[in-house]
């Protein structure tokens, strides 16, 4: 497998990826429509932590980590690695020695669709990591691969320097051209749910905010009390 490392791609604007780290993984998924989401084999190795950075992407042979050691040079402050291989693996291609050389170029943390390990030293030592499977099973260094060019992830597509946002909920893609937009969008969303949720707490029931009496009775569901509902039987 020949590959290719690209040098300096374009990126989201840091203060458009700043803007959306304010937000969950689910509000930015729905601000885009309901899409961008990662599978949710991809899972949180910490938890209580959210983080949000631009794309490096690793292309790499299933259970050989080469390219990410080839990536590393490629990152820097503000940059998320995401990593897949072009066949499915579960190998702990990743862990603690990776960590450190990447927080030393400000990376925020790891997507990787593969296997991690190293967990605990992961989290003591504060690297933010998203993996498919947690497996101690090591690598080879001995195929060619690719950096920085398009890779997909459970049929989501991320170009480098897309924004990658991660928290307790999954991973999320925004592609680079829409963060700000996206950030508009995921803005007035959260506003709609702080007003929702204070109805909430005055009382009111989600059938009426939303008017889904309506829709209840457009399919066909109906009211009826118990002894209506059970008759003279008894409903054990």
């Amino acid at each position: 497998m020949s590959g290719v490392v690209v040098t300096n791609p374009p990126k989201a604007a840091a203060e458009d990826v700043e803007a959306l780290a304010g937000y969950g993984v689910a509000t930015v998924s729905e601000a885009m429509g309901r899409t961008g989401l990662l599978g949710p084999q991809i899972r949180p190795v910490q938890q209580g932590v959210r983080i949000a950075g631009t794309a490096v992407t690793v292309l790499s042979w299933p259970g050989d980590n080469l390219m990410i050691h080839a990536a590393v040079e490629q990152c820097g402050e503000g940059d998320i690695l995401v990593v897949t291989t072009t066949s499915p693996s579960t190998d702990g291609m990743f862990g603690e020695l990776f960590a450190t050389a990447l927080r030393q170029r400000g990376v925020r943390g790891l997507v990787i669709n593969a296997g991690i390990r190293d967990t605990q030293e992961l989290r003591e030592m504060g690297f933010a990591a998203w993996s498919r499977a947690v497996s101690a099973q090591g690598t080879v260094k001995a195929t060619g691969g690719s950096v920085n060019v398009p890779v997909a992830v459970d049929g989501q597509v991320i170009r480098p320097g897309d924004v990658v946002l991660a928290d307790d909920d999954g991973v999320v893609v925004v592609p680079r051209e829409r963060a700000r937009r996206v950030a508009e969008a995921s803005e007035a969303r959260e506003a709609k749910e702080a007003a929702t949720r204070a109805a909430f707490v005055e009382g009111q029931l989600g059938l009426d905010r939303y008017g889904l009496r309506e829709k209840l009775t457009q399919l066909g569901v109906t009211y009826r009390s118990y002894d209506e509902y059970v008759g003279d039987g008894d409903p054990s």
